[in-house]
């Protein structure tokens, strides 16, 4: 909580936000309901094949909330005052082990220390990246993110999230494409 992940918003702040922008994707494309929050969707995403691969929700809410809690223990600052989190999905995934102690717990620290491949996979490897059976949870949780880190910044019409959301529209085109 005292970690800071951007001006006005700490790092547990943040997953509690990731979370609740999933949730209300989640409601809507599971029960119908009326999206809460504003959105910048891609057309693949009511493809019922998504929801039927996701893993079980309360997996991916303590995923979510904790996806980033090894950032206070790789922060540094730079000589311009900008912080930068080197390796932090990995370390997050070390500090979340550390408290592991049922499947679930070792299930989630798993998809903490994937959290940045959706928004680093390219080429290629999308292939590898769609095959896992993480993948539909890995790619809404990102889209939650993106959408989450955007709208706290007042930033969903930037160039910088639209260029986000075309890579996590690349990568669910082809997970749908591949999904049963």
């Amino acid at each position: 909580m005292s970690c800071p992940q951007f001006e006005g918003m700490n790092v547990y702040e943040h997953g509690v936000d990731v979370h609740a922008r999933f949730t209300d994707l989640y409601l809507h494309l599971t029960q119908g309901t009326p999206l809460q929050l504003e959105w910048r969707l891609p057309e693949w995403i009511n493809d019922p094949k998504i929801v039927k691969n996701l893993l079980p929700f309360e997996v991916l809410k303590m995923y979510q909330i904790y996806h980033d809690c090894g950032k206070p223990f790789c922060r540094v600052v730079d000589a311009d005052g900008r912080q930068h989190f080197p390796n932090h999905a990995e370390v997050s995934y070390q500090t979340w082990m550390q408290y592991a102690e049922t499947p679930e717990d070792e299930q989630i620290g798993k998809l903490i220390r994937m959290d940045m491949d959706v928004h680093t996979v390219k080429g290629d490897a999308i292939n590898e990246f769609i095959q896992r059976p993480e993948a539909a949870s890995l790619l809404l949780t990102g889209i939650a993110e993106v959408h989450s880190n955007a709208a706290w910044r007042g930033q969903l019409n930037s160039d910088q999230f639209k260029i986000k959301m075309k890579q996590l529209d690349k990568i669910g085109k082809r997970l749908v494409a591949t999904l049963k």
